[in-house]
C-alpha cells in the first residue's frame, strides 16, 4: 500500500471533478469544500480506577443549506480533525443524492472502545453530549450511530441532552433503540441500501445478480447485513473479512453462519466452512463479479487497484477508494457505484426515524423498507440519468453532480446573509 491519503483532501478532489461538469461560480465550489466549523473537545473523565484521562474529540458542521447537519459519531483511535471533516462533508452530498432535507455533520473521539469499562464509555459519552448540547437539536444538529457507537450510546446522548435541557426531545438523535424512539428497520439499513443499489447496478449493467460471486471486506453490521440480503436475491458471497483478516468459500458462505461464528469468537478467522485464508487486501483483488468494501476509509489505493478484477464496485463504507484508485478503476472500465448512494439506507432510515419522533407516530418495519427502497431507486436513476446526460467519467462523479446541484441551488434560494 502507497501512503495513506488524506480523506478531507480526497473529498475535495471528488467535489472539484464533479464541478467541473456544471456552471457553478469557482467562488461557490470553493465555499462547498469547506465546514462551516469544527469544534474540537478535550474531555477529562474520571476512570474506574480513580484515574483522570483526556479524550480529544470532534464535532464538524460541514453545510446546512439543505436542513439541520446530520452525521454519526465515531469512536476510534484513527478519528482525526480531517477524517471528521471529510465524513461531514460527505454526509452532505449523500443527503443530498437521496433528497433528504439535511445538511451534513460528523463528530468522533480518539479512543478505542475495546479499552474501556461500560461504566467508563458511559461517563466519556455523557462528558461529550454535555460539550455537544449548544450545538445539537431537534432542528440543529442531529448524531448518530457510527464506527463503535450504536444504540447503547445514542441513549446515552439522547438521555444527557434530555436531563440537562429539562425536555423530552427524541429526535435530537437518531439510531435509539426502539423503547427509546427509535425507528424499525434502522439496524438493517446501510447493509439493505447496498443491497438495493447493487441489484439496481446489475440490472443497469444487464447483468443478473442471480448466481455473481461477491467478496464483502468488512463483516460489521453494514457488511454483514448487505451480504445476507445479496444472498436473499440469489447472489453468492465467496469471501468476507474483518480486521483479523478474510475467510474464502468457492460454493459461497451461508451468510448467517458465518455471522454467528464471528459473534461468537470475535472474528471470522478460523470458520471452519471456509476452504482458505487470506489477508484483507487479498480479498480486495479477488476475481469476483462485485466486490463490496464495507470497512474504513481509503482501503484500496491507487497502488491496490491496479489489482482489483472486480467487474462491480458498491461502496457500502464512507470513502473506501482514494481519487488515485478511482482513477485506476475507471480507467480500466470497473463499474464504481458510491458511498454517498449505497451507503445512504443508514442516513434515509435515520431520517425516517426524526420524522416519526417529530410526529410521535411510529412506522411499521414494512413502510420502512419500502420507503427506503423508493428513495434508494429513485437516487439510482437520477444518479443514471446525470451519468448518461452529461456524458460522466463514472458514477461517482454523476453522484456528485447531481448532490452539488442540489446544494447549490439551496444555496442560491437562500441569498447570501453575512
Amino acid at each position: 500500500m502507497s501512503e495513506e491519503a488524506n480523506p478531507f483532501e480526497s473529498l475535495q478532489e471528488q467535489i472539484d471533478d464533479a464541478a467541473a461538469f456544471l456552471d457553478v461560480e469557482d467562488d461557490v465550489v470553493e465555499r462547498l469544500k469547506h465546514p462551516e466549523r469544527v469544534l474540537e473537545l478535550n474531555l477529562s473523565v474520571d476512570m474506574d480506577d480513580g484515574t483522570r484521562k483526556r479524550f480529544k474529540a470532534f464535532r464538524s458542521q460541514f453545510n446546512g443549506d439543505r436542513g439541520p447537519y446530520k452525521g454519526g459519531i465515531r469512536y476510534h483511535p484513527n478519528v482525526s480533525r480531517d477524517e471528521v471533516k471529510a465524513l461531514s462533508g460527505w454526509m452532505v452530498y449523500k443527503c443530498a443524492v437521496v433528497d433528504i432535507p439535511y445538511g451534513g455533520g460528523k463528530g468522533g473521539i480518539v479512543i478505542d472502545p475495546r479499552e474501556h469499562s461500560a461504566a467508563e464509555l458511559e461517563r466519556i459519552t455523557r462528558s461529550f453530549a454535555k460539550e455537544l448540547r449548544p450545538l445539537i437539536g431537534e432542528d440543529q444538529d442531529i448524531p448518530a450511530p457510527d464506527v463503535n457507537t450504536g444504540q447503547r450510546e445514542m441513549n446515552w446522548i439522547k438521555d444527557t441532552y434530555e436531563k440537562l435541557e429539562h425536555k423530552t426531545a427524541p429526535g435530537v438523535v437518531t439510531g435509539k433503540a426502539i423503547s427509546s424512539g427509535g425507528s424499525e428497520g434502522r439496524v438493517e439499513a446501510t447493509g439493505r441500501s447496498t443491497m438495493l443499489t447493487a441489484r439496481e447496478a446489475f440490472d443497469y449493467l444487464d447483468k443478473d445478480i442471480e448466481g455473481a460471486t461477491v467478496a464483502v471486506q468488512g463483516y460489521g453490521n453494514a457488511g454483514s447485513v448487505a451480504a445476507n440480503l445479496l444472498e436473499d436475491i440469489g447472489a453468492n458471497i465467496v469471501a468476507v473479512s474483518d480486521s483479523s483478516g478474510a475467510i474464502y468459500r468457492e460454493g459461497g458462505f451461508d451468510t448467517a453462519a458465518a455471522k454467528q461464528f464471528k459473534r461468537e469468537t470475535g472474528s471470522v478467522s478460523g470458520y471452519d466452512q471456509a476452504d482458505e485464508e487470506m489477508t484483507n487486501e487479498e480479498l480486495l483483488t479477488l476475481d469476483v463479479d462485485l466486490l463490496i468494501p464495507a470497512a474504513l476509509e481509503n482501503a484500496i489505493d491507487g497502488e491496490l487497484a491496479q489489482d482489483v478484477q472486480a467487474d462491480v464496485v458498491v461502496e457500502a463504507a464512507n470513502g473506501p477508494l482514494t481519487p488515485e484508485a478511482d482513477d485506476e478503476l475507471t480507467g480500466r472500465d470497473v463499474y464504481v457505484f458510491p458511498d454517498i448512494l449505497a451507503n445512504a439506507g443508514g442516513v434515509t432510515v435515520s431520517y425516517f426515524e426524526w420524522v416519526q419522533n417529530r410526529q410521535r407516530f411510529y412506522w411499521t418495519e414494512e413502510r420502512v423498507n419500502d420507503e427506503l427502497e423508493r428513495v434508494i431507486t429513485e437516487a439510482f436513476d437520477n444518479l443514471v440519468e446525470a451519468y448518461d446526460s452529461h456524458d460522466l467519467p463514472n458514477f461517482r462523479t454523476a453522484a456528485y453532480v447531481v448532490a452539488i446541484q442540489r446544494v447549490v441551488d439551496a444555496y442560491s434560494d437562500n441569498g447570501n446573509w453575512p
